[in-house]
């Protein structure tokens, strides 16, 4: 009996806080994880989504901003004529309607119809039910100008040397065997005006400028003054029968460029003109730029106009307040400016933080640096321009005109905006990043490195040269990319010291009188950019040269930072055991 009583007898249950423990375990699964995981992912995920997705908007707007459109001739209900390239479309709703009447959905088409000096507008909106008749002409024309943007119209004949040609396939056929010759003209002109010109016109102010410098020295009775004026009434007259010359030769070659008109008939019966002052003078085939009939390309047609603007974007000098062109002069300020700017930074923010790791003793003063770095890095940029501009260019600057330069004042030298100090206040800018990371770099060589350079009988600086810098070279060529990265975008600053909507001559000489070029404004693709999006006379047209300069700039950051990631790479193979 005793044992059939134990073997119904129930177990005894687990205590009470066991029970709640295994529930605990069983039920909270932040303590396991998986939340934190999948929570973590998914922000990773969504911000290369949104990255991602920026890029490929970019760039995708970026690339199709070349492709040429055929032309369309629209006529409206109205009798009106319009021809241009459909560039955008989109749907609105009617706001007035009838009473009782839903608003329906109207689809509308933005046209390029360009011809500004003709009708003062490069855009056109369309209504799609307003359009009567839609035709794509064989000679509907696309002429790139060098001035008022593009032309759009009928071609119908040529006008060379007075004989005129009204036959459309004829013109063009002559008109592709001119043109390219009649653009050299051009082109001889620009380099003569710019070059050989512009020679002679600083020689003359090299003069003026010696014989201020005489006469702030010795003053005008003095015989250093007199004979200064002799000597350069004898080279003036030389300097201006050479002036002659060049404009001689201009005035030649102008005339044979001129050889040539183009019977472009716009839409309304007026024709292109060379000059909006004279409408009834067609235009000059030397005012040409790119001309092609839109609706006779082919698919490979196309494609070489394509590559033409993408080639002529990438070495030209922009047009038509920016938004025509080319912007090679900013292109190569954006990659001088990075360069000088690293040139500055890096030696500066190395050195300075080897003091602080290495040689300067650890206490209160040294953490309060410390704090300032690291704030430093949080101001923002604007008031680093302003300081750039203060400091650098009218403080310093204005002190180097005063005692190097006093012929030229008040015209500044170099106490004005320039590329020399646009690349000073960029490196302070950058500074805090390379002096984090080198220091970090440097704490990351094992200690044991040191103890064992100090062993062999190494001085402090030998062990910093020879040990700690090789092994630290990864970690401070990553300070040196992000501030490449910073400084190459930054916008801000450049708006005061020293990138300006247009510079004529790049950022650089080879004449040690002009200061090799640093003391000129440049052109900055970001300035292009904010300079295209908000300043732009016409903003349609500013719009996807805003999408393809943003693509470059992004471009060529990343080249920059591929180029210092490779040397990066590189150091670390070479000492594969020492950096973090």
């Amino acid at each position: 009996m005793s044992n059939a009583a134990t073997e119904t007898t129930p177990q005894n249950p687990p205590p009470a806080a066991a029970t709640t423990i295994g529930r605990r375990r069983a039920t909270n699964l932040i303590a396991r994880g998986e939340p934190m995981v999948w929570l973590t992912g998914g922000c990773v995920v969504a911000a290369v989504l949104m990255i991602v997705a920026l890029l490929g908007y970019i760039t995708v707007n970026g690339f199709t901003t070349f492709w040429p459109l055929p032309v369309e001739q629209i006529t409206l209900k109205n009798g009106k004529v319009l021809v241009g390239e459909p560039t955008r479309r989109e749907t609105y709703r009617a706001t007035s309607v009838g009473p009782g009447e839903a608003a329906a959905a109207i689809e509308r088409v933005l046209y390029r119809t360009g011809n500004f000096d003709i009708t003062g507008e490069d855009f056109t909106w369309v209504d799609m039910p307003s359009v009567r008749e839609k035709q794509w002409p064989q000679w509907a024309m696309v002429i790139e100008r060098e001035s008022w943007g593009n032309a759009y119209g009928m071609l119908e004949g040529i006008v060379v040397s007075g004989r005129e040609v009204r036959d459309p396939q004829q013109a063009w056929t002559m008109l592709q065997d001119l043109h390219p010759r009649v653009r050299k003209f051009v082109e001889d002109i620009h380099n003569i005006e710019k070059n050989e010109i512009g020679a002679v016109a600083r020689q003359q102010n090299d003069l003026r400028l010696g014989l201020r410098r005489v006469e702030l020295r010795h003053g005008k009775d003095s015989p250093q003054y007199r004979d200064m004026v002799a000597a350069n009434a004898a080279k003036d007259v030389e300097l201006q029968k050479k002036f002659e010359e060049l404009s001689s030769r201009v005035h030649t070659l102008r005339e044979q460029a001129n050889v040539a008109r183009l019977i472009i008939r716009a839409p309304g019966g007026a024709v292109v003109p060379a000059d909006r002052s004279k409408p009834d003078q067609p235009m000059f085939v030397s005012q040409i730029v790119r001309v092609y009939p839109a609706n006779q390309l082919g698919t490979g047609g196309r494609f070489g106009v394509y590559l033409s603007r993408w080639w002529e974007y990438l070495t030209a000098d922009p047009r038509e307040a920016n938004t025509e062109g080319g912007v090679f002069p900013a292109i190569f300020g954006t990659v001088l400016l990075t360069f000088i700017m690293i040139i500055f930074v890096v030696p500066i923010g190395v050195i300075t933080a080897i003091y602080l790791r290495e040689y300067a003793k650890q206490g209160l003063l040294l953490s309060f640096v410390r704090i300032c770095v690291n704030n430093l890095a949080g101001v923002p940029s604007i008031v680093f321009g302003v300081f750039g501009l203060g400091f650098f260019c009218y403080l310093i600057g204005g002190q180097l005109d005063k005692s190097f330069f006093p012929e030229r004042l008040p015209d500044p030298t170099i106490g004005k905006s320039a590329l020399i100090w646009a690349s000073l206040t960029l490196a302070l800018l950058t500074l805090p990043v390379v002096i984090v990371a080198t220091e970090e770099a440097l704490a990351a060589v094992p200690g044991s490195m040191r103890e064992g350079s100090y062993a062999c009988g190494a001085s402090k600086w030998q062990t910093i040269r020879r040990i700690v810098l090789p092994r630290a070279m990864p970690g401070i060529m990553t300070g040196m990319i992000l501030a490449i990265a910073r400084g190459a975008g930054e916008v801000a600053p450049l708006m005061l010291v020293g990138a300006v909507k247009l510079a004529p001559e790049l950022p650089i000489s080879g004449h040690p009188g002009e200061l090799f070029g640093i003391n000129r404004s440049f052109m900055h693709l970001g300035f292009h950019i904010y300079d295209l999006g908000f300043q732009s006379r016409n903003s349609e047209a500013a719009k996807s040269m805003v999408y393809t300069t943003t693509f470059l700039l992004i471009g060529i950051v990343v080249l920059l930072n591929l180029a210092a990631m490779f040397i990066r790479t590189r150091l670390r193979k070479t000492y594969a055991g020492g950096q973090f």
